[in-house]
């Protein structure tokens, strides 16, 4: 497959999935960007669909999966923001110094990258809404495993960035 594959066959049906997108989202920005990451997953994954199945079916689906994974990324942002930071806590109010956000992010992001590979996958994969039996599937991995590394990743994190603690 290949470019004609994608005009021809896929962006022929671009109102359609946008509609799809949107009762999905109930936003018309969120709508279109469900749309766009979709139309990149066909692309990156074109060479997958099998030529005598249904396409539209099967666009369908990568939405669905992508729509499903943010809720679950974002259903574990705000419980993992819930249980760090308590509602009093200012770095929570709208008029913020987002220079705060900045360092906090910086040093995430480092702690991230000290944490050896074989806990920083699992549980990056888990952050952004994989089941445990994904993980394990994709890894290669028995579940339990994939359970004690995001575990010990966890533990890690917490012990590198205690000074953000707020009780």
């Amino acid at each position: 497959m290949n470019n004609d594959f994608i005009k021809n066959e896929v962006l022929v049906h671009s109102d359609t999935l946008l509609h799809y997108a949107n009762k999905f989202t109930k936003d018309q920005n969120e709508a279109e960007d469900l749309l766009q990451d979709t139309l990149m997953k066909v692309i990156r994954y074109q060479e997958k669909f099998e030529e005598s199945t249904n396409l539209l079916g099967w666009i369908y689906t990568i939405m669905k999966n992508i729509f499903i994974n943010r809720c679950r990324k974002n259903r574990v942002e705000r419980n993992y923001a819930s249980t760090v930071l308590p509602a009093s806590d200012p770095s929570k109010q709208q008029s913020q110094n987002k220079s705060i956000d900045n360092f906090l992010g910086q040093d995430i992001d480092s702690v991230l990258i000290s944490i050896h590979e074989k806990y920083y996958l699992p549980f990056i994969m888990f952050f952004e809404g994989y089941k445990y039996y994904e993980i394990a599937e994709h890894l290669g991995i028995p579940e339990g495993t994939v359970k004690t590394r995001i575990h010990t990743a966890r533990k890690l994190l917490q012990e590198k960035l205690k000074s953000y603690r707020f009780s």
